[in-house]
């Protein structure tokens, strides 16, 4: 397994950041001014961009990996390698999701701990209504981990 950080070319692997969000306009938002990281492990597995928020916060902005490699620890492998190579300079991380319970329960998992929920947040934001697990997500919960 191999991690590298991509500075070049973002936007070659947004198959897979629109996996996390399909609006390739919010991924725009972040993207350039994001930092992003590509774990490979005989081929792309996993990719995920991290931003600023503040001089004490960053943010797990997006995160996904390819349908056929989800459920062997990637993704998890990453947030940990992330959450190390943010700790000097950083306080906490944040990441924002929808509420659903497995993805909830995944970064818990990866310890984050929930923190605060922007009501509307998807039904403001995207033009039309987005769907995860059969639920619609409305509100953004957020979750935080002291880094």
């Amino acid at each position: 397994m191999n991690i590298e950080m991509i500075t070049n070319n973002k936007k070659q692997h947004i198959d897979l950041l629109l996996l996390a969000d399909e609006s390739e306009g919010m991924i725009d938002r972040y993207l350039e001014k994001g930092d992003m990281f590509a774990l490979f492990d005989d081929g792309l597995k996993t990719v995920c961009v991290v931003a600023a928020i503040d001089e004490t916060t960053c943010e797990l902005k997006n995160i996904a990996t390819y349908k056929e490699y989800q459920g062997r620890g990637y993704a998890k492998a990453l947030i940990n390698f992330i959450s190390n190579y943010y700790k000097d300079s950083y306080d906490t991380m944040l990441v924002g999701t929808g509420n659903t319970p497995a993805i909830l329960s995944f970064y818990e998992h990866c310890g984050f701990e929930k923190s605060h929920i922007i009501k509307n947040f998807f039904t403001d934001n995207y033009d039309h209504p987005l769907f995860e697990d059969g639920v619609q997500l409305i509100d953004m919960v957020y979750l935080m981990k002291r880094l």
